[in-house]
């Protein structure tokens, strides 16, 4: 099958599809606990979404910060994997719609212009709705349930789907960067965060990517299967509680996140807006959380153990 290319988007395919809604999700700033981009990965998977275009990574990222890797195929040949940024379909039959999947990596470089091919495949295949998923770093127990936090600019939208304007100010990302974009190119878009928590920053979450697909579900009025992710989920759950029991400062830190989160429910939900606070900054307990003595517990300690504890386990 031959490819068609624009600048640095190629098409292999334009896919004809029935009134289609846009997910994305990018590996990195926005996608604490691989949580973003474990949602679109399964829905790639559920939904046997074929790729149709794709933007060459060539001018897009710096290769010094995100660098290609070297792999070998039977044991011999050596293989360079680039920065992927991809569009697959996914027509769904009875569901009256059909999706497109965006999964790929934030760049480092040109972001007016990535945006721009991304709006340019929305509107070549009559994109009606674009939804992001991100996941950040927040004060948050592993033992409550994850928020989820969806936002939106267009006020019919906040109000069809139960939304929220978000109202945050500062560094912001490629999912910021995006929205805009999309909303001065007058197309409909939303945002789903997932809440993770920061002393688990290098471990995968499906108890977050569950969440996630859980909102999207509502949002895309879409049902989606997640029996695979809710095992994983379990299975995360039980792994990390195993951890936790076993340190008596894991637990009282713990429990005073517990504490914290189910004192301010309302507040904390004002909070989680698009981009919420800074990653930089959810890293690091909230003054609440110190001790008697004024000490915060070792966030590094906590993840490093936590993370070796989990890794042992899959191996």
């Amino acid at each position: 099958m031959g490819t068609e290319a624009h600048d640095e988007l190629t098409w292999v395919k334009k896919p004809a599809l029935r009134a289609p809604i846009l997910v994305a999700a990018f590996e990195g700033w926005n996608d604490a606990g691989e949580a973003a981009s474990a949602s679109v990965r399964h829905l790639i998977e559920q939904w046997n979404g074929k790729e149709f275009a794709s933007i060459d990574p060539e001018l897009f990222f710096d290769f010094s910060a995100t660098r290609p890797e070297v792999h070998l195929v039977d044991g011999r040949t050596r293989k360079i994997t680039w920065p992927e940024n991809t569009f697959h379909s996914a027509p769904l039959g009875t569901s009256g719609r059909d999706v497109i999947l965006l999964l790929g990596n934030e760049p480092q470089l040109r972001w007016k212009t990535f945006c721009a091919h991304i709006i340019d495949v929305a509107r070549t295949c009559g994109v009606e709705m674009v939804v992001t998923l991100g996941s950040l770093l927040a004060d948050v127990p592993h033992t409550r349930p994850v928020r989820i936090t969806g936002t939106a600019a267009d006020p019919d939208l906040i109000e069809e789907l139960g939304l929220q304007r978000s109202r945050y100010e500062g560094p912001t990302g490629i999912v910021g960067v995006l929205h805009d974009a999309l909303n001065r190119a007058g197309i409909k878009s939303c945002s789903l965060w997932a809440a993770v928590p920061h002393y688990l920053p290098g471990t995968p979450s499906p108890k977050a990517a569950l969440a996630l697909l859980e909102r999207a579900s509502t949002v895309l009025r879409i049902h989606i299967p997640t029996l695979s992710i809710e095992i994983n989920a379990a299975q995360y759950d039980r792994q990390v509680d195993e951890v936790v029991e076993a340190d008596d400062d894991m637990v009282s830190y713990v429990r005073r996140l517990e504490m914290s989160h189910d004192a301010g429910d309302d507040e904390d939900d004002d909070d989680l807006d698009d981009e919420v606070d800074e990653v930089e900054e959810a890293v690091t307990p909230s003054p609440s959380l110190r001790d008697a003595n004024g000490e915060i517990p070792s966030g590094d300690e906590l993840a490093a153990e936590l993370e070796r504890y989990l890794r042992d386990q899959d191996s």
